[in-house]
């Protein structure tokens, strides 16, 4: 294409400039197996930590097993082949004053090795730094990190000690790259960058007394001394909780200046019948969230609320309440579940809380009763005609579902709020099919099943208004919590005997296993998709015993059936592979008490409300998660007997598994459950798979740590946003947000 004499060719931004101009080929090609193209993303290419070379060691003061620096020079440098084990090793040997330390690199050929030697050549001075072994009578530091740089030109004392105390960035690498090349790589950048390539996204309302952008990309990969990086990772570790909350504030917005139709309350309604016949009192914060909620439903804009609480806390009732108030309205409610378990517990529940009120049109049903209907995948043809023709009809005023009520297929008379249990992931897609069954926006009220630590909540949820509930109903039994060592028989058989105990005294008994069935050829359990989110830790040092394959339902089951401590007892099963019909009659069979003891997976584990239940046991505890397990152990004690709860584990002392299940055994409180819970994950497993490993847009920030930083964040945000909704003033800041939302990160946000 010929270019006009006339036209202007703008300079492509020094941010946007390729790494192959400084890179070469080879480097070109190792830089994006970490996905680094551009000077932008080197520069955003953030040390995983600093080092430092500390106080220098004199050679002749080295001691075997420590971590050491030397400050020498290289007296020699060979490479040889190595004929017993293969591969080539590099040996130098540095030299300070009249002693000498041998340093030592193994690779499997010598190419790997090129760079470290013609460094290294005799000659040149350096700091070395690793832990002193002991091989053939000489010390000897392997594979130690280094630096050329020769201090001796540092007349002044103090200046080498300053040098030395330095710190100096340590990159995440790949194969092929070491630190130097990444150190020599981001600091040409550097060198080149001026303040002018670097937009700086944060207004300067906000910025306050953080350094700019420029100065603070500086600081962190070349600090001069602990005080300088230390300010320039509060100012970028700001900058990614402003950037995230800002595009949270805009989404927020963007919906809010939308229309919804108001849905205000209506004296005399199904709500008022409904409240009329609780059995029980509403505590105090369901009358408070409950007041929030009815306020905003009577609003014209969307609501957006963030429901969570403690289990057991009543957030069901909330929301039947917020569901009856739209139904008052002349509106329909869709209440969305994650398992079809889950959507026909939901039903059950919701039918014997209505009464007669849920049986609109039927003999026996209360004047102006409307209908709670179902509707699911795998529900036969003659039921789900009947299930969309009342949603579409308008006979249905609530309609529960899973997925299923997303179809192209469901209509709604006038669909006015959606209700989704959190484990129930849905985006954009989904959430604009709604917006068209609802012929507008409808309002939103998204449900936990357990509590979530506040700066969770902030970053994840941070579009949505939070309401909380902490109190859990009077009434409400006890539950015990003990851990049972999988490795100890005795313990195991007085297990099945407090099993057996509870059932002869009218209770009912979950076991819960991680996987349905064992596959026959390894004798491991075989995940059929129906499986828990399974934790897994490394093994304790030293731990060399193989691993026990998972407990399965169906070989569970079996085994309570033929054994002698549950002789007599029926013994059911429930798991993900079994058809609708199947799952409730298990159900049933288990509320009644024909069958009281179920083997489930952890299909279980919300939702599902037998009083009668006292006993859970969960088999290989130690591979779930902390939340997870307080959600399993919330299905017992919701009656007036006392329940207890015993988490069968192999778990050695002091690892993460027995952190897990010790603090579980230690307290019912869920947000306290909840911080550990933070504590103990990794970063990205809080924000979502998109967030963890490989590029993720939080790279300072710790939703763990930075609850601070979060609050002040979203609140500038706020501001921000309520100014200029579009950014149309802040270029920088718009454009900082485009690239947070690069590839899969704003998908994670839709689902989010």
């Amino acid at each position: 294409m010929t270019v006009p004499d006339d036209a202007v060719v703008r300079p492509l931004p020094f941010l946007e400039r390729d790494v192959a101009s400084i890179a070469g080929t080879r480097g070109t090609k190792l830089l994006a197996k970490l996905g680094l193209h551009t000077f932008g993303d080197l520069v955003r290419h953030y040390p995983r930590r600093w080092r430092r070379w500390g106080e220098m060691t004199p050679i002749d003061h080295l001691v075997v097993g420590e971590h050491v620096t030397v400050d020498a020079v290289v007296e020699q440098a060979t490479t040889r082949t190595m004929r017993s084990r293969g591969g080539v090793i590099l040996e130098v040997v540095v030299r300070n004053g009249p002693h000498r330390v041998h340093l030592t690199w193994f690779a499997k050929h010598a190419g790997a090795l090129r760079t470290i030697e013609r460094e290294l050549a005799p000659g040149t001075p350096g700091m070395f730094s690793g832990v002193v072994k002991e091989y053939r009578g000489q010390l000897q530091l392997t594979h130690p990190e280094y630096e050329v740089q020769d201090l001796g030109d540092v007349v002044d004392e103090a200046m080498r000690i300053l040098e030395a105390e330095r710190p100096r960035p340590v990159y995440p690498l790949t194969a092929g790259l070491v630190n130097k090349q990444m150190t020599t790589l981001v600091a040409s950048v550097l060198d080149m960058m001026t303040e002018e390539d670097v937009p700086d996204p944060l207004p300067l309302a906000v910025r306050r007394d953080l350094p700019r952008l420029f100065g603070a990309l500086n600081a962190l990969h070349r600090p001069h001394d602990q005080v300088e990086l230390e300010q320039a990772k509060q100012r970028l570790r700001y900058e990614e909780a402003f950037v995230l909350q800002v595009e949270m504030a805009r989404r927020r917005a963007r919906v809010a200046a939308q229309a919804a139709v108001a849905r205000p309350p209506r004296t005399g309604g199904l709500l008022d019948a409904f409240d009329a016949r609780l059995p029980f009192e509403l505590t105090a914060g369901q009358r408070e969230v409950g007041a929030e909620i009815a306020a905003e439903l009577a609003e014209d804009r969307p609501m957006q609320r963030l429901l969570q609480g403690e289990v057991g806390s009543g957030k069901t009732v909330v929301s039947v309440r917020a569901m009856l108030q739209v139904v008052d309205a002349g509106g329909q409610a869709a209440l969305l579940a994650p398992t079809e378990v889950l959507a026909a517990q939901h039903v059950r529940t919701l039918r014997r809380l209505l009464g007669d009120l849920a049986e609109g049109g039927m003999l026996g049903g209360a004047q102006d009763a409307t209908r709670v209907t179902l509707l699911t995948g795998s529900q036969g043809s003659a039921a789900r005609r009947a299930a969309l023709a009342e949603a579409a009809g308008g006979a249905a005023g609530i309609v529960v579902g899973t997925h299923a009520l997303l179809s192209e297929h469901v209509q709604f008379a006038d669909l006015g709020l959606v209700v989704v249990d959190e484990q129930h992931r849905f985006g954009v897609e989904q959430r604009d099919a709604l917006r068209a069954k609802a012929g507008g926006v409808p309002h939103l009220l998204v449900m936990t099943a357990t509590p979530i630590p506040r700066t969770v909540a902030m970053t994840v949820f941070g579009d949505l208004e939070t309401s909380v509930l902490r109190e859990v109903p009077a009434g409400r039994a006890d539950v015990a919590t003990h851990v049972v060592p999988a490795q100890r028989p005795g313990w195991l058989e007085r297990t099945w005997q407090r099993v057996r105990e509870e059932v002869d005294g009218g209770g009912r008994a979950y076991v819960v296993c991680p996987r349905i069935d064992g596959d026959p050829a390894t004798g491991r359990a075989r995940d059929d998709g129906d499986g828990a989110d399974l934790v897994t830790d490394d093994p304790p040092e030293g731990d060399e015993r193989p691993k026990r394959p998972l407990r399965a339902v169906l070989e569970v089951a079996e085994e309570l059936r033929s054994g002698a401590a549950l002789a007599g007892v029926p013994v059911g099963v429930l798991h993900g592979r079994m058809t609708s019909e199947e799952k409730d009659r298990a159900l049933a069979d288990f509320s009644s008490g024909a069958v009281p003891v179920l083997v489930s997976t952890t299909v279980v584990e919300v939702g599902v409300d037998v009083p009668e239940a006292t006993v859970m046991v969960v088999l290989d505890a130690d591979r779930f998660g902390i939340s997870q397990l307080h959600q399993l152990r919330g299905r017992i004690g919701r009656g007036s007997r006392p329940g207890v709860c015993l988490l069968v584990a192999d778990a050695p002392e002091g690892t993460p598994a027995a952190i897990r299940l010790g603090t579980l055994a230690g307290t019912r409180d869920g947000f306290e459950l909840a911080a550990v819970d933070l504590e103990l994950r990794r970063e990205g497993d809080v924000l979502g798979a998109a967030q963890s490993g490989g590029a993720t847009s939080l790279r300072l920030l710790r939703v763990t740590r930075d609850a601070d930083v979060i609050e002040v964040a979203r609140r500038d945000a706020r501001a921000v946003v309520e100014v200029d909704p579009e950014l149309q003033t802040h270029p920088a800041l718009a454009a900082a947000i485009r690239t947070m939302l690069a590839g899969e990160r704003e998908e994670y946000l839709e689902r989010a």
